[in-house]
Formats: structure tokens, C-alpha cells, sequence
């Protein structure tokens, strides 16, 4: 890498973003796939994240040609990292050497995503030792094909999400039911507040299912979620433009009503509000050892469309 040089932040400035949006519509424009996943970048896009780290490669022109972010926040899996290098700089050996820095800085204990299964990255993790860890499936389906009326059980009400009110009942139940999830249960207040500033949040495809007691006597309790959102149909987060397709964003039950038909109902509500918008298709993911979600989606016409892994460093081989 004697052409370019590899620097450390812990911070981004503005210009660092700027850089960041640009390199970022380079790789999401060659490979199909955005190689950040949406947490990483909406931290990178309000300057980063104090828990993380940020990686530079930039070329004898200043021009950033590499990054990697590495979360160092799970004790327990250890340091998670995204990387990505612009297509015109490949086979330069910046993606391994961002790597190599990685495993250096994080004893050795690091995950690495690969979004997509035909990526770079991909490529990358397995040639270095990586062995697959975790696989989450992106599902779809036609929203044009015959969607059931959804049918909700006794006692529950659904309303759109009210901001300033219900963030708590929200991250409680977020936390309660992605408990073997880090990434998704570790959200906090902040987490969400940053969501609800982005220009694809609306409250009004946000579904919050709540219990009532028989006779009213006490508040209503959080039952479940639906969390739809529209993605993308225009030039954002430095991104490529590409046709609107809704999202099975985050979808949760509470144990409590397991078995009640309550996540089917959820499910399809979302999928009318998102038909009514007159989208065509929607999407979502899903862990591929999450059997009863993938039963539950598969039956409601979503199919397997594509697949993001993690990996991690096989300590019995080398990187």
C-alpha cells in the first residue's frame, strides 16, 4: 500500500462524511448492494459514533478510496466490522490490509459482514481465514399479488406510532424481544430519535398493537410492532437511485401474546399500508435460524432473494 495511506478516527467532520457518501455510491452502484448496513451509516452520516472506530485509506491525492467501521460495543461476540473499497481501486490489496488493521486493533476477536453473498467482501472474509457465523436472508414479495385482511385478537387495539410518547413502551419491547440480538436490542433513546429525523420516517406506517384489560381499569400495555418503511425511489444517503420498495422494517410480539395470530395480523396491516402507498413490492430481513419468522413469511408469499453473513476469524486457520 505504499500509494496510500491508512489512518484511524474516532470522529468524522463533515468533509470526512462528504467523502464517505461519495466512495459509498461508488461501491453500492458496482456491487448492487449497499456495503454499510443502515445502523453503521446512520452514525456515520451524524459524525460517528464514540463506541466505533472509522478507518481511512486515501490515495497520494486525498481522494478516500478505502473504509472500514468497527463496533467494539458486544463484550461477549466481540468487535463487528463493514468495510468498503471503491471498484476503480480493487485488487490493490487495501480491503486486506484494512482487515489486517482490524484484527490488530481488535485482538484478533472480530466479525465481518458481507452484504450480499457474491460481494467482494465475501470473497475477502474467505480467503483470510473467516469462517460464516450468522446469515440473515432478504425475503420479498409482490404487493400486487392477494393480500389477506388481517385479523387481530381480542383486546388489541393498532395505532400509529405517537412521537414523544411512545419511545419508551417501544425500546422496552425492543429490547425484551431482540434480547438474543445485540445489534437490534442494545438501541437506545438516541438510536431512535435519529430515525424518526430521517426523511423515510413516518409515524403513520409505524403500527403499535396495545392490550387492554377486560374492563379498562388499567393503561394499555405494548403487544407488538410493525415498523414499515419506504426505501429508496430517490437520490439518498449517497446512494444510487433506485424504485421505492417497502420494508417489513422491524416487526416484534410480545412473548406474552406468542401464538395468538397477533404477528400474522401485524404483518399483513403493515403490507396494506405499504399496498396503499401503491408500491409494488416489499421486503425484509430475517435471520435464516429464525424458523418460526421465516414459516410465517414464506406463508404470507415472501420468498428468499438474496442473503447478508457475518463472519468471523476461524482461530484454528490464519488471516
Amino acid at each position: 500500500m505504499s500509494d496510500f495511506s491508512l489512518s484511524h478516527h474516532s470522529t468524522l467532520t463533515p468533509d470526512d462524511v462528504s467523502d464517505m457518501q461519495q466512495l459509498l455510491a461508488a461501491v453500492t452502484e458496482a456491487d448492487g448492494v449497499r456495503p454499510l448496513s443502515e445502523h453503521v451509516w446512520l452514525h456515520v452520516t451524524h459524525g460517528g459514533d464514540e463506541r466505533a472506530e472509522h478507518l481511512f485509506v486515501r490515495g497520494a491525492d486525498s481522494t478516500l478510496v478505502g473504509y472500514a467501521h468497527l463496533d467494539m460495543t458486544d463484550p461477549v461476540d466481540g468487535p463487528s466490522a463493514e468495510l468498503a473499497v471503491h471498484p476503480t481501486f480493487r485488487q490493490q490489496a487495501i480491503g486486506r490490509q484494512l482487515v489486517q488493521e482490524l484484527l490488530a486493533i481488535s485482538d484478533g476477536r472480530l466479525r465481518l459482514w458481507a452484504h450480499g453473498e457474491r460481494t467482494p467482501a465475501t470473497r475477502l472474509a474467505e480467503t483470510m481465514g473467516f469462517e460464516r457465523h450468522r446469515v440473515l436472508w432478504q425475503m420479498r414479495r409482490s404487493l400486487h399479488a392477494l393480500l389477506p385482511e388481517a385479523h387481530f385478537p381480542d383486546r388489541i387495539t393498532v395505532e400509529p406510532f405517537v412521537v414523544d410518547r411512545d419511545e419508551v413502551p417501544f425500546l422496552e419491547l425492543n429490547a425484551q424481544a431482540f434480547a438474543d440480538l445485540p445489534d437490534q436490542s442494545s438501541w437506545e433513546l438516541e438510536d431512535l430519535r435519529r430515525r424518526e429525523t430521517e426523511d423515510w420516517f413516518d409515524p403513520s406506517g409505524f403500527l403499535m398493537a396495545w392490550a387492554h384489560t377486560d374492563d379498562d381499569s388499567q393503561h394499555p400495555t405494548l403487544a407488538g410492532f410493525h415498523w414499515t418503511k419506504v426505501h429508496g425511489g430517490h437520490e439518498h444517503d449517497g446512494a444510487h437511485s433506485h424504485g421505492a420498495i417497502g420494508e417489513v422494517y422491524v416487526l416484534a410480539v410480545n412473548p406474552n401474546w406468542h401464538g395468538t395470530g397477533l404477528g400474522r395480523a401485524l404483518t399483513l396491516a403493515g403490507l396494506h399500508h405499504l399496498r396503499r402507498l401503491e408500491l409494488d413490492q416489499v421486503m425484509l430481513y430475517v435471520d435464516a435460524s429464525n424458523v418460526a419468522a421465516i414459516r410465517l413469511y414464506e406463508g404470507l408469499g415472501f420468498v428468499r432473494w438474496d442473503t447478508d453473513v457475518m463472519y468471523r476469524i476461524n482461530l484454528h486457520g490464519s488471516a
